[in-house]
Parts: C-alpha cells; sequence; structure tokens
C-alpha cells in the first residue's frame, strides 16, 4: 500500500458544514488548511451532493467561498488512529496518510440513535438519514411506500427529499408529544429564518401524515419489510411498506477526541470560549459538542478556524450568534427528549447488537458496558459499539467507554504504518 507524509499547518477532521466553516476561516486569515474526510467529496451528511448538485441556497454559498480558497482536501480517507502529539493516520483504499499538524480541528459531525425493537434488522428497515443519504447516491424510491419514525426535525428534512426523489411518504411518527412540539414551535416566533424553514417544510410536506406521540413497535415481513406496527396511546395498527426509516435523534461521534484524551461531559466534547478542548491546539466544533443544527455547527466551525488562525478577536465577535444558536439547541433537545415508554419497545429476543446477535436477554444480567463486553461480546464487531452502544446507554443507563486504537477498521499494513 502506498504511503504519503503531510504537514498541517491546521488539520481539519470532517468536512461537514463546521469543517467547511472552520476552513474557510482559517485561509481567510492566511493560514493554511488541510481537511480530511472518508467521504469522496465535501459536505457531510447534510450537504451531501451539494457540490454537484445545489439545491440550498446556504450550501452554494459555502461551496462557493470553498472553491475560492486554498483548502487542501484529502478526500476518501479515514483518521484511524493516534500516535503521538501532533500526529494522526489515516486510510483510504489505496493509501496511507501521515498527517502531522500545528493544530487540529475535530468536526466528526453525529450519527443517528437507533433504537431496537422486534424486526429491525429486517431488510429496508434502516436510519432516516441512511436511506436519504442512499438515495443520493442513485438509489431509485419512485412510488416506494415510506414510514419514517423517530424524532427530531432531520424526520421532516428527510420526508421532504425522499418525497422529491418520487418516494410515497405514507406517515412521519414522531415520538415526542404534541405538548412539547406545540412549545417548540412558539419558540420559533422570534427566530424569522427558523420559522420560515419550518412553513417551507410544513408546504413541501402538504398532504403527508404527521403523527405525535407516536412510533413503531414491530417490523414484519419475510426476506424484507413489508409492514410495520404503529402505536399512539392505547391504539396500534399495521402500515404495509417498502421502507421503515427510523432515527431517534442524533449522536456524537466522539472516537476521535476520546483517542486523543479531550475532555467528555454528558455525551458531548467539553471546549472553552474558543472551541479549544482541554488538549492544547486541539479544537472540536459541530454536533461534537453537542446536538445543536447546522447554524451553530457553522458558527463554531468559524470560531473554531478563526481560533486556531490566531484571531481570537475577531472569533469573539461571534460568540453572540453562538449563544444564540445555543439556546436554540437546548429548547430543541428538550422537545425532542425520547420518551421512557421506548425502552420497552424490546423484547428479551430481541437482538441490540447486530455484530456479535447479542439479545436483550443475555445484556439483563450485566451491570455495566464493561460487563456486556465482556460476558457477550455487545460492541466487539465490526462497528465497535457505534450501533448498539447508543441503544444500551438509553435502554439500561451503561456509560459506554473506551476507545482504542484503531478507531475503525483498517487493514493490517495500515496498522503497521501507524505503530512506527
Amino acid at each position: 500500500m502506498n504511503s504519503s507524509r503531510h504537514q498541517c499547518d491546521v488539520l481539519i477532521v470532517g468536512a461537514g458544514p463546521a469543517g467547511l466553516a472552520a476552513a474557510w476561516r482559517v485561509t481567510q486569515s492566511g493560514r493554511e488548511a488541510t481537511v480530511v474526510d472518508d467521504n469522496p467529496d465535501p459536505g457531510g451528511q447534510i450537504w451531501r451532493g451539494e457540490g454537484k448538485k445545489l439545491s440550498s441556497s446556504q450550501a452554494a454559498v459555502w461551496f462557493d467561498r470553498i472553491r475560492n480558497s486554498s483548502i487542501r482536501f484529502i478526500n476518501g480517507a479515514r483518521v484511524y488512529q493516534h500516535s503521538g502529539p501532533g500526529l494522526l493516520f489515516a486510510e483510504s483504499e489505496k493509501e496511507v496518510f501521515e498527517l502531522s499538524y500545528e493544530k487540529a480541528i475535530l468536526a466528526t459531525g453525529a450519527r443517528e440513535r437507533f433504537l431496537p425493537f422486534p424486526g429491525w434488522t429486517l431488510p429496508n428497515v434502516m436510519g432516516a438519514g441512511g436511506l436519504q443519504a442512499l438515495v443520493k447516491g442513485g438509489l431509485p424510491v419512485d412510488e416506494k411506500r415510506v414510514v419514517l419514525a423517530g424524532s427530531g426535525p432531520l424526520l421532516l428534512a428527510v420526508a421532504d427529499y425522499l418525497r422529491r426523489s418520487g418516494a410515497n411518504i405514507l406517515l412521519i411518527a414522531e415520538q415526542s408529544p404534541w405538548v412539547k412540539l406545540a412549545r417548540f414551535g412558539l419558540s420559533l416566533l422570534g427566530q424569522s429564518s427558523k420559522r420560515s424553514q419550518a412553513f417551507g417544510l410544513k408546504r413541501q410536506l402538504a398532504g403527508v401524515k404527521y403523527l405525535s406521540g407516536c412510533w413503531p413497535i414491530v417490523a414484519s415481513g419475510q426476506d424484507k419489510v413489508e409492514s410495520v406496527t404503529m402505536r399512539q396511546g392505547s391504539r396500534t395498527w399495521d402500515v404495509e411498506c417498502d421502507y421503515l426509516a427510523c432515527g431517534f435523534h442524533l449522536v456524537p461521534n466522539l472516537e476521535l477526541p476520546q483517542l486523543l484524551s479531550c475532555r467528555i461531559e454528558n455525551g458531548s466534547v467539553v471546549v472553552d470560549d474558543f472551541q479549544q478542548t482541554s488538549i492544547a491546539n486541539i479544537y472540536c466544533a459541530g454536533e461534537g459538542t453537542g446536538i445543536g443544527g447546522l447554524e451553530l455547527s457553522l458558527v463554531e466551525g468559524e470560531i473554531a478556524g478563526l481560533a486556531a488562525a490566531g484571531h481570537e478577536q475577531t472569533a469573539r465577535a461571534l460568540f453572540s450568534a453562538r449563544d444564540k444558536q445555543r439556546k436554540f439547541a437546548n429548547t430543541l433537545n428538550r422537545a425532542f427528549e425520547l420518551r421512557s415508554e421506548l425502552k420497552n419497545l424490546a423484547m428479551d429476543e430481541t437482538i441490540v447488537c447486530r455484530c456479535e446477535d447479542v439479545k436483550v436477554s443475555q445484556l439483563k444480567p450485566s451491570d455495566s458496558w464493561r460487563a456486556a463486553k465482556l460476558h457477550t461480546r455487545c460492541g466487539m464487531g465490526p462497528c465497535q459499539g457505534r450501533i448498539c452502544g447508543a441503544a444500551v446507554e438509553f435502554l439500561f443507563g451503561w456509560k459506554v467507554e473506551s476507545v482504542r486504537p484503531p478507531a475503525f477498521a483498517v487493514r493490517v499494513e495500515s496498522m503497521t504504518q501507524g505503530s512506527k
């Protein structure tokens, strides 16, 4: 396998909105920025494909800035190893990259939280964002019957995209109760941009059934999902569908911050006013510091980029905008907090760890994540607990600990490079 060395002034890990905003600010400040991301093109999940076919005016502004900057991109490469201060290793299909840096900004984003329930392992039961990504990659969904279930605004955004792609959206099931959603709606009255976004989605999804206090309890089918049983209050009913797309809010991707020994509290990276972590010269921006949405990710990225480039005074001017977005993020997270009834979805025979086929009944005797790993291998498969970890955290209240190198599955040859 080929290998190459790169000396980076400021290294940004992640090419989503936070990473792009950080990189742009770094280059605008006269410093060099290198962005490494495991996707073939920049944009992250939310702006996936926007660089080639712009549909978002906000994305258009940022991609225009990126195109007119001197940012260096290393695409299709995943950071897997920390080999000492100022040194990371990343792997692509054909190459290992040795990345030396003076300062680093972690913008690793988030992933969907999955909650296990009977039938959730059937083919065509998938994450809401996962289905959207597949459609953006070319999966045809014309006339396909889709049920979206879970929690958070992502369900609406995905429903809108799938509908515009030809899918037949049968139902959007939001687990949060109507009273919380109403309070959240009132909070948007003083925020014109978010209010217009919400009304825009409502118009585009006119005619689509939206139910609050509703969630799936069983997915059924032979070779793939054929129907889903829904619950709302005391009422249950079946909906025939071709896809069931679930997403119970988001979980920050913390593997790299943990490898770098950054301080983690309450499931997110602790940062100071300038987005610097507990480790000197390591910054974090976006969903890694707490789930907050696109606007918060952008402004955190800008502050981190300016601070890493030595322009802290300019960064201060963005603090008030960040405070406003953080306040909104807190309101959002309260509105879509997962209800306790969802802990009862999984039955004793329901698989929780899909990699190792570990069932709920096998986990119940354990009293911690570590004990469950030792006795059942839960979280020790290829995904290394990225799916089941968030699930057991919610179901059992366990703290998911210990990330060991490599952070992701890599070739043995790549490991030998990273250990030199």
